[in-house]
């Protein structure tokens, strides 16, 4: 501590030292600057200060150790009661495990008795759902093509929830499609899928089954004809907002090409405004140099005088006045060039989302298959 202490006084001799003038000799400078030493009281007060500190960091110290002691047992405690409930649920889990290992054994040995006469609804079934690779190829490239809207364009918007949703019919047709086949496999490789098993189960008796794949067709088809619609609806909804958002920016682009040659031309006028002011001042000037010349007696404030540096402050005054407008326009005009260019970014933007939604992915849409196709027929 006393090393500090003798540090601390010794930087801020040398910096007393350093901040004498060079010109100024050694027993004048003393006039007006601290003397290099210091006050007892200073001295003690210093002493004190580092005193308090040090009790201060070995309370907090002595607190935190208490703290961390306190932690230590109790984060023990819980670890090793979350490690006996762990134990016993694995316990429990394992006893599950088995009796329903037993359970899905009956199951597969059920389910393949009744594969064979499944086998006609089957491949109307995989027909359907060759069908429905169309719509979400459709679907899946429109998403592709969209994702290359540029800029502020590439939103989720309406089409693209629209477009996810047909993803999501494809998905649901082909979990409820799988065949009895399928789900023996699913069964035999997922021992643990116990509440699977049971729906499986349940769907594939053989009238049941039937019944429900006939549904299954009649939704799937309802839902891909529907949500077509309003897939295209949504793109026709988007095209129309596009086209009346890339109008809109291209009147403003107008208005501000036009703002922009106005400011222009403004900032010339002020510029010349500011130019005409020069030879004045210089003949105000030089009429006020010219006065001082006067001899004796003649060298007076008189109204002469006044007048003349009325008009020379009246034209510096002018002149501050032009260049400050000056100022602002050409600030003006920066901020015009930029939303200009902002603009014509947008209009950019808009342009090609517009080519992408109405020229690409609407012209692909007059692939998606009819309901016929979709039935499996």
């Amino acid at each position: 501590m006393l090393i500090s202490f003798l540090r601390c006084v010794f930087g801020k001799y040398l910096l007393i030292i350093h901040e004498i003038p060079e010109t100024v000799s050694v027993s004048s400078s003393t006039a007006g600057y601290r003397s290099a030493k210091y006050t007892p009281g200073e001295w003690f007060s210093n002493y004190h200060t580092i005193l308090q500190q040090a009790a201060t960091d070995r309370g907090d110290a002595e607190r935190i150790q208490r703290h961390s002691k306190t932690l230590s047992q109790d984060t023990e405690a819980l670890t090793a009661q979350a490690q006996a409930e762990g134990t016993r649920l694995l316990g429990d889990r394992l006893q599950q495990i088995h009796y329903w290992k037993s359970e899905l054994q009956q199951h597969i040995q059920q389910l393949q008795a009744d594969t064979d006469a499944l086998v006609a609804q089957k491949t109307r079934l995989e027909r359907a759902l060759d069908a429905t690779e169309i719509p979400y190829a459709i679907s899946t490239d429109n998403l592709t093509c969209r994702t290359r809207r540029p800029g502020p364009d590439l939103v989720r918007d309406t089409v693209e929830e629209e477009l996810l949703k047909v993803s999501g019919t494809k998905l649901k047709s082909n979990v409820k499609g799988w065949s009895n086949r399928d789900a023996k496999k699913t069964l035999e490789f997922d021992w643990s899928d116990k509440f699977e098993a049971y729906s499986f189960d349940d769907l594939l008796c053989v009238c049941v089954f039937r019944m429900l794949v006939e549904r299954v067709l009649q939704d799937t088809t309802r839902d891909l004809r529907v949500q077509c619609s309003s897939v295209d609806q949504a793109f026709s909804q988007r095209c129309d907002e596009l086209i009346e958002a890339k109008t809109q920016l291209e009147i403003r682009h107008t208005e501000i090409l036009d703002q922009i040659g106005a400011q222009e031309r403004n900032i010339v006028a002020l510029q010349q405004a500011i130019h005409n002011k020069e030879a004045p001042l210089r003949v105000a000037q030089s009429r006020l140099y010219t006065r001082t010349l006067r001899p004796n007696m003649e060298l007076c404030r008189d109204d002469p005088q006044l007048s003349l540096e009325a008009e020379e402050k009246q034209i510096h005054a002018s002149v501050a006045s032009l260049q400050q407008q000056l100022s602002e326009a050409r600030a003006s005009l920066s901020y015009l060039e930029e939303s200009r260019m902002t603009m014509e970014k947008d209009i950019s933007c808009k342009t090609h989302s517009l080519f992408i939604d109405r020229d690409k992915c609407m012209t692909q849409r007059k692939r998606y298959p009819n309901v016929s196709t979709l039935s499996g027929y």
